[in-house]
């Protein structure tokens, strides 16, 4: 299972802020970065909603590397989010990538135009799990 973050002090560079509902997602999730490297802190909110009271939360040295939104969301969808950050500056240079079972191009748009540094479609299968994590990861380490 993924660490539990506690939001004092400096977090990890390598800390991983996760928007999915889905608790097989979070599992799949959890596994496939920790079998590539466990040493990123993952923290999952189930809803569009808790992405911006955890983002509220943390303060300007406690920003995670890397936010991934899931599109269909309980609340507020990934674009809601971008939205809601998108002209927040302490956000600014947090990477952003929404994934989604959805390959709507006006989606894919929406979010690109609203600051995703990326779209990506949910795997079929553990091998393009892997490819997606890796590239997520690697994003991080930039």
């Amino acid at each position: 299972m993924p660490q539990k973050v506690v939001l004092e002090g400096p977090l990890p560079a390598k800390f991983i802020l996760l928007g999915e509902d889905d608790p097989d997602d979070q599992e799949m999730l959890t596994e496939v970065f920790t079998s590539i490297d466990n040493s990123f802190i993952l923290l999952f909110v189930n809803s569009g909603k808790e992405v911006l009271s955890a983002l509220e939360k943390l303060k300007d040295d406690q920003m995670p590397c890397l936010i991934v939104l899931d599109y269909n969301m309980p609340g507020l969808n990934g674009a809601d989010i971008l939205k809601e950050i998108g002209s927040n500056e302490r956000y600014k240079d947090v990477p952003k990538i929404v994934w989604s079972t959805s390959g709507s191009e006006k989606f894919k748009k929406t979010c690109l135009e609203l600051g995703a540094a990326d779209y990506v479609i949910k795997p079929a299968n553990n091998t393009e799990l892997e490819k997606i994590a890796r590239y997520m990861l690697s994003i991080c380490l930039v």
